[in-house]
């Protein structure tokens, strides 16, 4: 069974908010602190990922019209950048390193067990909320390829077998706060 086929539980029978959760007020209150700096789009895209978890689309016509641009080109900026979400991110972010090293050590099996174990492709996420699968072109411990990264920890020699025994760890874990 892949991981996307659990279901998380409602804690004491109430689903508990999670990342995501946003208004207009705040992106306004983003847009407001950065829209004086030159090249403003990044900072404040940035700014509402590293608030929100992501890039809700109600907020891109937010931030075209205090930018004076329009919808595509905020929509570019956003769907040319990788970094950005468009959706809520899983509780885990996995990324997988595609990058030569990688792949050479086995990494193009290890992207194949993990789209299969999680359930998703590249950029998405899980049912559950648990996990959200992204690539990254190098993330610098080429020695030890194949790599992932798990939110900000990088795990080399990666193997189908280990990755597995990870996220049961991260499921266990999850499991256990609630």
């Amino acid at each position: 069974m892949h991981i996307s086929e659990r279901a998380k539980q409602p804690v004491d029978g109430v689903m508990m908010a999670g990342a995501g959760d946003w208004t207009p007020d705040m992106i306004r209150e983003e847009v407001d602190a950065l829209k004086h700096k030159p090249g403003a789009l990044l900072p404040i895209l940035h700014a509402v990922q590293n608030r929100i978890g992501y890039i809700p689309e109600g907020s891109v016509a937010i931030i075209a019209e205090s930018l004076q641009q329009t919808r595509a080109e905020v929509h570019g900026v956003i769907s040319f950048y990788h970094h950005f979400r468009t959706q809520p991110a899983g509780s885990h972010a996995v990324q997988v390193c595609r990058a030569e090293a990688c792949q050479a050590m086995g990494g193009r099996t290890l992207e194949a067990h993990v789209r299969q174990r999680l359930g998703v492709d590249y950029h998405g996420t899980t049912a559950d909320n648990e996990f959200t699968l992204e690539p990254v072109y190098c993330l610098g411990n080429c020695a030890c390829a194949p790599n992932i990264r798990v939110n900000d920890d990088i795990h080399g020699r990666m193997t189908p077998q280990k990755f597995d025994r990870l996220t049961d760890r991260l499921i266990t874990a999850t499991l256990e706060l609630e």
